[in-house]
C-alpha cells in the first residue's frame, strides 16, 4: 500500500495563514539570490506553525489525527522496523487488511507488531474500511499475540481507528465477542506489551489491541469511548459544524486530557506542524519511546508484569466517595 507523504500537501482550515508562506518558499526554491528572503520566510513559517499547533482545540486535534498525509501503521513499519515479516489470517474466516500483524526488529528488540491500517488511495481505504476492523481482524491479532507469547517476544501495537466495523456481517461473526476476548486475553499474556495511539483511538475498536503494560499517545492523536460525531448525534441529535467541536471538548479526548486523567502513561511529541509534515521525525520519537519502555519491561519477572498490567487497568476510572462537609 502507498505510504506517508502522498497527501501531505493537504491543508486544514486553521493552517491557511501558513499556506501563503509555503507558496512563497516554493517559488524561491533553487534561487540562489533569494537566500535571505527564504530564511525570513522560513522563520515566519516556523512561528506560524508553532502558534497554530500550540493552541489546537480538541476538534482541531481530531482533524490533525485524521489528516490524509498522517503516517499509518505500514508507514511506521517502513521507518522503524527491520526484517518485517507480515502474517495473515485468523485461521477461522479470512484475513482482514484493516489490521496488520508481523514479526520485526525495532532497535535491539525482536517484536510482534500489530496495528490498524486505514489505506491511502480510495481503493485501499475501501478495502481496509478506513481502519475499521472486522472480528477476524481482532482474532488475527490475538492469534499472532499468542504466537509472540509462545516465543517470548514483546508486542508493539499501533492504534489508529475510528472504531470497529459496525456492519451486519461483522455482528453476525461476533464483533463484540472478538473484542471482549482480546481484552481478557491481552490482560494476561505473559510477554511485554506496549501500545501507541498514532492517530484515532475510537472506542472498543481501539481498545481491542491496546490492553498493554505501557500506553502512549502521539501528541496530536485522540482517544475516547466514542467519536465526536457519534457523541454529537446522541447529545444534540445531529452532528454538524456547531456540535462536533462541543462534543470533542466534552469527551476530553486529547493526549493531554488522557494523560491528566490517567488513561495513558505518556504523550510522545510530534515534529512541529504534526507528524504528517515530518513522518521520519515522528518515527524517531516513537522508536525512542518504544525502546525505552521495552528495556524496562523485559527485565520484569513475568508474574509481576502480568499482575501490574491487570492492576493498571483495574485502577482506571476508580474514585473515592466522600461525604460533603456539614
Amino acid at each position: 500500500m502507498s505510504r506517508a507523504g502522498t497527501a501531505a500537501v493537504a491543508l486544514l482550515d486553521f493552517e491557511q495563514p501558513i499556506a501563503e508562506v509555503e507558496r512563497q518558499l516554493a517559488e524561491l526554491e533553487g534561487d540562489p539570490s533569494g537566500a535571505q528572503e527564504r530564511a525570513t520566510l522560513e522563520a515566519t513559517r516556523q512561528s506560524l506553525l508553532s502558534k497554530a499547533y500550540s493552541s489546537l482545540t480538541p476538534w482541531q486535534t481530531v482533524r490533525v489525527a485524521r489528516h490524509p498525509g498522517r503516517p499509518q501503521t505500514l508507514d511506521y513499519i517502513d521507518m522503524l522496523c527491520r526484517d518485517f515479516c507480515q502474517l495473515h489470517g485468523d485461521r477461522r474466516f479470512a484475513d482482514d487488511p484493516a489490521i496488520v500483524t508481523g514479526f520485526a526488529r525495532i532497535g535491539p528488540f525482536k517484536v510482534l507488531v500489530v496495528g490498524h491500517q486505514k489505506g491511502r488511495t480510495t481503493p485501499e481505504r475501501i478495502t481496509c474500511r478506513f481502519g475499521c476492523a472486522n472480528p477476524e481482524g481482532y482474532r488475527k491479532a490475538l492469534l499472532k499475540m499468542r504466537l509472540a507469547e509462545k516465543f517470548r517476544r514483546p508486542i508493539v501495537t499501533f492504534v489508529d481507528t475510528p472504531g470497529a466495523y459496525p456492519g451486519i456481517d461483522s455482528e453476525q461473526r461476533g464483533q463484540a465477542e472478538a473484542i471482549a476476548v482480546n481484552l481478557r486475553e491481552m490482560s494476561r499474556l505473559r510477554t511485554p506489551i506496549v501500545s501507541i495511539v498514532i492517530g484515532e483511538g475510537g472506542s472498543g475498536g481501539a481498545l481491542g489491541i491496546a490492553v498493554a503494560d505501557r500506553v502512549a499517545m502521539l501528541e496530536n492523536a485522540w482517544y475516547s469511548v466514542i467519536s465526536p460525531e457519534g457523541c454529537a448525534a446522541i447529545l444534540w441529535k445531529e452532528a454538524n459544524e456547531r456540535t462536533n467541536p462541543l462534543a470533542a471538548k466534552a469527551l476530553a479526548l486529547t493526549a493531554a486530557d488522557n494523560l491528566r486523567n490517567g488513561l495513558v502513561d505518556a504523550v510522545i511529541p510530534e515534529p512541529l506542524g504534526g507528524a504528517h509534515r515530518d513522518p521520519r521525525g515522528a518515527a524517531t520519537n516513537l522508536q525512542s519511546w518504544i525502546v525505552d519502555q521495552l528495556r524496562g519491561l523485559v527485565a520484569m519477572p513475568t508474574d509481576d508484569l502480568v499482575r501490574a498490567r491487570y492492576e493498571k487497568f483495574r485502577r482506571i476510572g476508580s474514585f473515592v466517595a466522600t461525604k460533603p462537609p456539614r
